[in-house]
């Protein structure tokens, strides 16, 4: 491979993992604008059951769990790259089921129909986010 060649494989690389963070941040930005639109300005109570206890759901709560879920939403996609011939329509195909699968959390857990709601928009919003972003447009020849 030429020097021309690996540059701009390095600069593919590179604008990659650039989005890919950049969708990520996007998701946890979306679930934390919520918050702000909702617990403080709208005064809803953001709150979760945990067993005979509750608790309120705070900016870092909802920025930690969307990070983790895009860095491990992240992870899927790379390995599916790596060992999948159609990734971005497999990592999709999981993402919903996943994103699906994680809306009983609010629909169960949730204290009251305003929290709930705001919980699954959350939800929801993150996961578009990733879903939509991760696994990037392809080009013109469907390359990636």
């Amino acid at each position: 491979m030429t020097n021309d060649m690996q540059q701009s494989e390095t600069t593919k690389t590179t604008a990659r993992r650039t989005g890919r963070a950049i969708t990520v941040a996007a998701g946890a930005a979306g679930a934390l604008l919520l918050w702000v639109v909702n617990d403080p300005w709208a005064g809803i109570d953001l709150t979760v059951r945990q067993g005979d206890a509750t608790q309120h759901i705070d900016p870092v709560v909802v920025a930690a769990a969307a990070l983790v879920a895009g860095l491990a939403a992240w992870g899927l996609l790379a390995l599916l790259e790596r060992t999948v011939r159609r990734p971005a329509r497999t990592f999709r195909i999981v993402a919903l089921i996943v994103l699906v699968l994680s809306l009983a959390g609010p629909l169960g857990s949730g204290v009251g129909t305003s929290s709930r709601l705001v919980l699954l928009a959350m939800h929801l919003t993150v996961g578009a986010a990733l879903i939509i972003g991760l696994p990037g447009r392809r080009n013109h020849r469907g390359c990636r």
